[in-house]
C-alpha cells in the first residue's frame, strides 16, 4: 500500500494512493485514512484526486538517521575507504521537505550535490532490534535526497551544516508499505539527465544491518527515518535545476533548486 500525507483546504491527512500513473496525470486518487497509519487504521471511503491536493513529506520524523559510504563505488568517488562500521549522522527535522517543495541553495555553499537514497520509515517504537524482528518495526520505504553542501563538508570536517541545512532532506512522494528492499534500482536525474543509477543489492550493509546497528544505540520512534546511503554518481546542483529521485517499486521524488531569498 502507498501511504501519502497531504493537505487540502487547510487540513492535513493521510491517504492510501490508488491507481497508476504520474503524480500530475490525474489517474491517482487518495482514499482518506481514519486516524494515523502507524496503528491499525480504516479507509474512510472518501476519495480525492491526488492532483487536487498538496503532497507533504510522507512522515514528520522525530529524527533522520543517515548512513554514509554504504556503497563501495560512492566511497571510492569520494576518495574514502569502505568504513569498518557504518558511519551515521543526523539530519534535523527542519531539513525535511516533500515532493514538489523547493530545495533552497544555502548561502554558505557554492557546491551543492544530490544524493539519491532509499529511506526506511519506522513504524513502531523500538530499541535493540534483533535481525529477525527488523521487518516487524519497519512501516515502509520512500525516496530520499541527502542534499549536501559538498564544499562545506570538506571545509568543516564534520557534516552538521553541510547535510543538515533547511530543505536538505526531501522525502516522498509517499511510503510504500509492501516492498522487499533487497534489490531495487535507485536513480537520480537532473533536468531529465541521468546522474546516478545503482541497486540496493550493492549496499555494503543491508537494511537489516542498519536497523540492528542503529537501535543498539538509540530508540527509534514511529515516523523516524533511516537514510541508507547513496550509489556513485553524485554531482552538482544549481539554482533552476530540477532533481528527481526514482526508486523501483516506490515512485519519483521531484524537487526544484532555488536561490535562498
Amino acid at each position: 500500500m502507498r501511504i501519502a500525507r497531504f493537505s487540502i483546504d487547510g487540513n492535513v491527512a493521510f491517504g492510501a494512493v490508488e491507481g497508476e500513473g504520474a503524480i500530475d496525470s490525474g489517474d491517482l486518487v487518495l482514499d482518506i485514512i481514519k486516524g494515523i497509519p502507524y496503528t491499525d487504521f480504516e479507509l474512510s471511503g472518501t476519495k480525492v484526486p491526488l492532483k487536487k491536493v498538496r503532497l507533504l513529506p510522507p512522515v514528520l520524523p522525530n529524527k533522520v538517521v543517515a548512513v554514509g559510504r554504504n556503497y563501495a563505488e560512492h566511497a571510492a568517488e569520494m576518495g574514502g575507504e569502505v568504513p569498518d562500521v557504518p558511519i551515521t549522522f543526523f539530519k534535523p527535522t527542519t531539513s525535511v521537505i516533500g515532493s514538489g517543495d523547493a530545495i533552497e541553495y544555502p548561502s554558505f555553499s557554492q557546491e551543492l550535490h544530490h544524493e539519491a537514497e532509499l529511506a526506511v520509515v519506522i513504524g513502531r517504537m523500538c530499541r535493540e532490534v534483533p535481525r529477525e524482528r527488523v521487518k516487524d518495526v519497519v512501516f515502509g520505504y520512500t525516496c530520499a535526497n541527502d542534499v549536501t553542501a559538498r564544499d562545506a563538508q570538506r571545509r568543516e570536517g564534520q557534516w552538521a551544516r553541510a547535510k543538515g541545512f533547511d530543505t536538505s532532506c526531501p522525502l516522498g512522494p509517499w511510503v510504500e508499505t509492501d516492498l522487499d528492499p533487497g534489490d531495487l534500482a535507485v536513480q537520480a536525474t537532473v533536468n531529465g539527465e541521468q546522474r546516478q543509477l545503482g541497486r540496493t543489492s550493492d549496499m555494503i550493509r543491508s537494511v537489516e544491518d542498519l536497523v540492528v546497528h542503529i537501535t543498539e544505540a538509540m530508540t527509534l520512534l514511529p515516523g523516524d527515518v533511516i537514510l541508507t546511503g547513496t550509489p556513485a554518481g553524485v554531482g552538482p546542483l544549481h539554482a533552476g535545476d530540477e532533481v528527481a529521485v526514482t526508486i523501483e517499486g516506490i515512485g519519483t521524488l521531484t524537487n526544484k533548486v532555488i536561490k535562498r531569498g
